[in-house]
């Protein structure tokens, strides 16, 4: 596959709800300093624990943000799309990555090193408030999950985790699609995957939502957020 041309991946960044914020100087600066890498699908993207040396922006594909117990018991975090930024929290203070990224599928990434990245948003005021707010969103996120997790039945749980998946994309005709396996959002949720499919087939049943080989399309959002603000009652269809 041919990697995207200057001017594409110009337009990738005047499109991005933060990046798009640059001048098409600084715009020509940050293209400079970045370089595109591509990843096999289940290959490591980086570990946690490791260096926080670069920051990644999804150009192609999906990645996923994960972090296993001692036990080896997986929890998903996050799946990253085409046009979502990651590993900008270690890349921001330096430390050490916080979760495991993965490529979910074959994909191809931006890359910006922290080296020419730090100097450049320190001259950028209105970029470095844009990013503590990305950071503050990031809390939220992982507040609502640990939140869900612990509150909510099932259904609620994974209504909430499908909204979530979807609020960056607008309703289309053929709805949202969600570019994650049962297995999954299963282990996002802290279900088994046996009792999200169950709960997923019943809900296509109703036409809310089409399930498709690693993909799941949100046809409508409405009952979903009924159920997600139900919150915590007893588990049901």
């Amino acid at each position: 596959m041919a990697g995207p041309t200057y001017e594409e991946k110009r337009q990738i960044f005047e499109r991005h709800f933060l990046l798009g914020k640059m001048s098409t100087g600084e715009v020509d600066t940050l293209l400079a300093y970045s370089r595109v890498e591509r990843y096999p699908a289940t290959t490591e993207i980086y570990a946690k624990g490791s260096p926080g040396n670069c920051m990644m922006l999804v150009l192609r594909g999906t990645a996923k943000m994960s972090s296993v117990s001692a036990e080896g018991k997986e929890i998903v975090l996050n799946i990253m799309n085409p046009g979502d930024l990651f590993g900008e929290i270690a890349l921001l203070d330096g430390s050490a990555r916080s979760a495991d990224a993965i490529a979910n599928t074959a994909c191809e990434l931006f890359t910006i090193d922290r080296r020419e990245f730090i100097p450049f948003v320190r001259s950028q005021p209105g970029l470095a408030m844009k990013f503590i707010e990305l950071l503050c969103t990031r809390i939220r996120w992982t507040s609502d999950q640990v939140e869900q997790v612990i509150l909510q039945n099932l259904p609620g749980r994974l209504a909430s985790a499908l909204l979530r998946l979807t609020e960056k994309h607008k309703l289309e005709p053929q709805g949202r699609t969600i570019a994650i396996t049962q297995q999954e959002i299963s282990e996002m949720v802290g279900m088994s995957r046996e009792s999200i499919n169950k709960q997923l087939r019943a809900w296509a049943a109703r036409d809310w939502v089409r399930l498709e080989h690693g993909v799941i399309v949100v046809l409508k959002a409405e009952p979903l957020q009924i159920l997600a603000d139900a919150g915590s009652g007893d588990e049901g269809e």
